[in-house]
């Protein structure tokens, strides 16, 4: 498939993926096909057309892409999938960066990168842009994004941790008294695609605080259940809450 009409198939990634499942898959069949696609409606067309013919796996190869019509196409993608595997990561030093840029979009998806052996690498504490020894994590722009999408996966590793940063007041109506959500906006893939990031906070002035308003909140980082969330998770204790500026940047980016 391809991102554009027809600018140019990729021709060479579909030969080289081609030979590589007709490799590790002998007893399947392995049919190639040109398909062009270019929004969400055009890609489950193509997908029917696919699952009628009898196809069981669809290996979309990309190519010619131009614009930022792909990225939000692609962001929707990533958004309905429970497991995204990126393969062939051999040599790439920032995967923490492609892991940020999925879990923005869908918090709940697992994330697998794999070389070309095959093997899991997982991205360690050192990569981190904060010392996890340290008594209080000041959490910049870069940061906040960060410890928040690490938080989802490795909670562990800040339970008990206090933390401080600036953050918009968001106050979810469905919220029992005492609660609210500092957080940041984060552009996840482009500027049509935003999303809100922040978790539950407990504070006993909640009631006085306005949607909107900024504050820099130092708190503690619990785990414990929380209806909003159908589960346990994230919480965060105030220690303090004052009114703060805006930041010269209001929202964060994965880009």
């Amino acid at each position: 498939c391809s991102g554009r009409w027809p600018r140019e198939l990729p021709v060479k990634r579909e030969a080289e993926y081609g030979a590589w499942l007709e490799e590790e898959f002998s007893q399947a069949k392995v049919v190639r096909a040109e398909q062009v696609v270019w929004d969400k409606e055009s890609l489950e067309a193509a997908a029917e057309r696919f699952r009628q013919a009898g196809a069981d796996v669809i290996v979309m190869v990309y190519g010619a892409f131009t614009g930022d019509d792909v990225a939000a196409f692609l962001a929707e993608m990533v958004r309905k999938s429970e497991l995204i595997i990126f393969n062939r990561c051999d040599g790439i030093e920032d995967l923490n960066s492609y892991k940020r840029n999925i879990k923005a979009i869908n918090q709940k998806a697992d994330i697998v990168f794999e070389n070309s052996d095959g093997e899991v690498n997982e991205i360690m504490e050192d990569d981190l842009p904060y010392d996890l020894g340290d008594e209080l994590l000041e959490l910049d722009n870069q940061a906040y994004g960060i410890w928040y999408l690490d938080s989802l996966d490795h909670l562990e590793r800040y339970i008990g941790k206090k933390v401080q940063f600036t953050g918009m007041v968001l106050k979810p109506g469905s919220f029992p008294k005492g609660y609210f959500v500092p957080g940041r906006m984060a552009m996840t893939c482009c500027a049509d695609d935003m999303a809100f990031l922040g978790f539950a906070c407990a504070y006993e002035g909640a009631e006085d605080l306005e949607e909107k308003q900024w504050v820099r909140v130092t708190a503690l980082v619990r785990k414990e259940y929380f209806a909003d969330y159908g589960g346990e998770g994230p919480i965060l204790e105030a220690l303090n809450v004052e009114n703060a500026e805006a930041p010269e940047e209001e929202i964060i980016s994965f880009l």
